[in-house]
């Protein structure tokens, strides 16, 4: 059998490998603490499972249109309005099989075969291999730790060329955590206006994880708004990864192409998952916020304990549930046998040696970086910095 050239144009995520890797171990007999993968170790809350069995009890288990149920996309935009004073009609809203989803239908409906996509770099691992699939090309512009890795005005503007035709960032951002500012904001969107030909996605999948206070979206400003597609989901704020929900805000002519496209691959969203986003979005969000308030505590302990290891570097994260340290003073160094060239040999050491499963940074654009989820108990986090010291400090 002779397979699509496209495959050799992405590969697994790290995020997906380690995890699987993690259950291998573990399935063996190991003791293995597994901070590799983005989830909520929370349950749902309880009102939107009752919702859940409520619809199955009053039939609607049928097909769904493929933009989503009236009553979802109506919660949707009462959402953007109530969170974010952000003016959409159900005719700008997609209901899709997980945020993910949402990102590839956007993708798919904008980019063509040599066209530019501007990535700041660290990103989520799925932005690229999504463009690639697009036959476009990912432009990967570096942020450093100095910048919390954020991307300036001034680095966005030079990295844009004739062929750009997309801008992919996240806020908070997957990795690293780092929230942008209402200014920092109007200061990109400001390069945005003279440039009509790009559209932003704007990942706001983190949204409610924030530890500074009020979430900004790029979506506010007038200006460029009708090329910003706001996409969101269920997973993070709410702990419904398995539900697979996501959606996505834009104008009417994406939305439009989006549902072309989606009817193709999967049709309409889980009828079930739709009417508990309902209770989600509409219902009470306490159950969320205590979930963000331990998120918080743990991460304060986290970059704490990271930060007093010897040849660490680290940021503070405003949101997410990820630590993303710089690990690269540790390059070249040796336990035994076991030398350390580069983040994927950190992620294998840390594994083996201190039974800790970590993500390789180059997996994000970040080859000096390894990311670790603190999504996971406190108790867990406890034993995991105490076996990542104790293996990092056994590097001669």
């Amino acid at each position: 059998m002779q397979l699509a050239d496209r495959l050799n144009r992405i590969s697994e995520p790290q995020t997906i490998k380690m995890a699987k890797l993690s259950r291998e171990l573990k399935a063996q007999g190991l003791d293995i603490i597994d901070l590799s993968l983005g989830e909520p170790d929370f349950r749902t809350p309880q009102h939107i499972c009752d919702a859940a069995v409520k619809a199955m009890e009053q039939g609607y288990t049928k097909y769904t249109p493929v933009v989503g149920i009236p009553e979802l996309r109506e919660a949707i935009c009462t959402k953007l309005k109530r969170d974010n004073n952000l003016d959409y009609k159900p005719e700008n809203i997609i209901v899709s099989t997980g945020a993910k989803q949402a990102l590839e239908n956007a993708i798919l409906s904008l980019v063509n075969p040599g066209d530019e996509a501007i990535i700041p770099t660290p990103y989520w691992v799925t932005y690229a291999s999504q463009v690639r699939l697009s036959e476009g090309i990912p432009v990967f512009v570096e942020c450093g730790i100095e910048s919390d890795y954020k991307i300036s005005a001034e680095m966005l503007e030079a990295a844009i060329t004739p062929k750009t035709r997309l801008f992919v960032f996240s806020s908070p951002c997957n990795p690293t955590g780092s929230v942008y500012s209402k200014e920092e904001l109007a200061a990109l969107a400001a390069v945005f206006e003279r440039y009509p030909a790009i559209s932003i996605i704007s990942d706001e999948i983190y949204e409610y994880i924030n530890y500074v206070g009020k979430h900004e979206s790029i979506a506010q400003f007038d200006s460029i708004k009708d090329r910003v597609l706001l996409v969101n989901g269920f997973s993070k704020g709410f702990a419904m990864t398995g539900w697979r929900l996501g959606y996505m805000a834009a104008n009417k002519e994406l939305v439009q192409a989006c549902d072309k496209l989606q009817s193709q691959f999967t049709s309409g969203t889980n009828s079930i998952a739709q009417r508990a986003a309902i209770a989600a979005l509409l219902g009470d969000l306490e159950p969320s916020m205590k979930m963000v308030e331990a998120f918080k505590e743990r991460k304060e302990y986290v970059i704490k304990n990271l930060a007093r290891i010897p040849g660490i570097k680290i940021n503070n994260p405003q949101g997410a549930f990820y630590a993303f340290p710089d690990i690269s003073s540790f390059f070249g160094k040796k336990n035994g046998d076991i030398l350390i060239r580069n983040s994927d040999d950190m992620t294998m050491y840390l594994l083996h040696t201190g039974h800790v499963t970590v993500v390789d940074g180059a997996a994000f654009g970040s080859p000096n970086n390894v990311r670790i989820s603190f999504a996971t108990s406190m108790d867990n986090l406890i034993e995991a910095i105490k076996r990542m010291r104790y293996a990092l400090e056994l590097l001669q």
